[in-house]
């Protein structure tokens, strides 16, 4: 069998295939997914991988020898996966490995009403189970059969997303990166004011054209040439699994997914007066600001889908976003969507007269460096030297929620987290010019590479 702690992450299991995920791994995982909730029913999705339709059909048969009934949903993105575990109230499995390279693949499980199942949610013990062997079950297995949720899905979407379709007609660009959302964009577009280019729209898990992770700007610069060479409204990008969706504007120019988070929060305070928003520590500072002026409450968590979606929970918030690209939504069973977050912006957009740069103008406050990585021997002791070096300094405060903050009192921060997996330090930086963020990274990152 191969190694299960190489592959069972915080939040998914993902591996090279076959040698570190097969169908053997796929079905035990099958069936000790059912065991360990006692579930009589499971739906499942895959991707557009050459591995995934195989991996699905093998869980399947794990779980199925354990007595559960499996609703197989083939062809579909993360947020369909999720659509069908809430409006079907029974757990999920999603088979991809999002945006890793081709001879990656994965499974994203979850719970009924697409809570999510992570290292400390169950991961552990559905490895446990698989590595101690699956008791054999005595009673009847469950049955297979396929349903088709596409279009279902696609007015779910729609309908989530107030006064998309009466919009201004725009002109939208979208990549889909050979990935899920150039299955799930056509239908949820179709009857909307809206004049599609589609970009690498073919499903090939191979992904021909660039890898499908938009957070790379590499991967975006096709989109930002040919919004420009349109003259598009808008351009979005998918990723491999289309859970992901980045913004360019009208100019080519990448949106921050922190001014994308403002933008959605301060529609959903329109429809929901003084909700909570969430937004992970490392998305700008404008966000929490913009959120008070809208009469809403920011609550900060740490990064990672499922601090967000249990803070969430916790708070009864209305939405939350994340710096990579995710987006939470309370009346989606709290769950991500790149699509949803896609329909928000051109609701937005095609609400109002202005081009996206003008609109979005008033959601960008600070000056951003990025996540930059740095590998060290030692991530604690240089994390201290950090911390050192500047909680001493007049009007400075800090705090530990994840990693390192550090808020300096002319509005410049930073915060420094080391990586779970491997040895590395990661840094963000913002501040409110150039030249200060430039200088703040430069010293922290003297410290930190010492």
């Amino acid at each position: 069998m191969p190694d299960l702690a190489s592959i069972v992450k915080a939040y998914d299991i993902r591996g090279v295939v076959p040698d570190q995920l097969d169908e053997s791994v796929a079905r035990d995982i099958g069936a000790a997914f059912v065991r360990f909730l006692g579930a009589p029913a499971v739906v499942t999705a895959h991707d557009m991988r050459e591995s995934s339709p195989g991996l699905a059909s093998a869980f399947a048969k794990g779980a199925t020898s354990q007595g559960a009934d499996v609703i197989e949903a083939g062809l579909g993105s993360t947020d369909l996966l999720y659509y069908a575990s809430g409006s079907l109230d029974m757990p999920g499995a999603m088979f991809t490995a999002s945006h890793n390279p081709a001879q990656y693949n994965g499974i994203k499980l979850c719970r009924a009403g697409a809570a999510p199942v992570g290292q400390d949610t169950g991961l552990a013990d559905i490895r446990a189970l698989v590595e101690g062997g699956v008791p054999s079950y005595d009673g009847t297995p469950g049955s297979r059969s396929s349903r088709d949720l596409l279009a279902d899905y696609a007015a779910y979407m729609k309908k989530l997303v107030p006064g998309i379709e009466s919009i201004r007609r725009l002109s939208v660009v979208v990549d889909a990166g050979n990935g899920m959302g150039g299955l799930t964009v056509p239908v949820v577009f179709e009857g909307l004011p809206v004049d599609l280019i589609a970009m690498y729209f073919e499903l090939d898990g191979s992904f021909p054209n660039h890898e499908a992770n938009p957070i790379e700007p590499a991967n975006l610069r096709d989109l930002q040439a040919k919004v420009r060479e349109v003259g598009a409204d808008i351009g979005l990008a998918f990723d491999g699994d289309a859970d992901r969706c980045f913004v360019v504007d009208e100019r080519g120019e990448i949106v921050s997914p922190s001014v994308l988070t403002a933008l959605i929060a301060v529609r959903e305070l329109e429809r929901e007066p003084g909700s909570t928003i969430i937004h992970n520590l490392i998305t700008s500072h404008a966000v929490p600001e913009i959120v008070r002026e809208h009469g809403g409450k920011p609550v900060r968590t740490r990064v990672g889908h499922s601090f967000i979606k249990a803070t969430m929970a916790e708070t009864g918030a209305v939405f939350g976003g994340e710096h990579s690209g995710h987006f939470y939504f309370r009346d989606f069973w709290r769950a991500d969507s790149g699509m949803l977050a896609a329909l928000h912006a051109l609701a937005a957009l095609g609400g109002d007269d202005q081009p996206l740069s003008a609109l979005l103008s008033h959601f960008s406050r600070y000056v951003a460096s990025g996540e930059i990585n740095s590998e060290v021997d030692d991530q604690d002791a240089r994390a201290s030297a950090v911390e050192e070096a500047f909680v001493s300094r007049d009007g400075v405060e800090s705090d530990h929620l994840d990693g390192l903050t550090v808020q300096l009192p002319d509005a410049s921060w930073f915060n420094l987290r080391a990586s779970n997996t491997e040895p590395l330090l990661r840094l963000n930086v913002e501040a409110l010019d150039e030249r200060s963020m430039a200088g703040l990274r430069d010293e922290v990152l003297a410290i930190v590479r010492g």
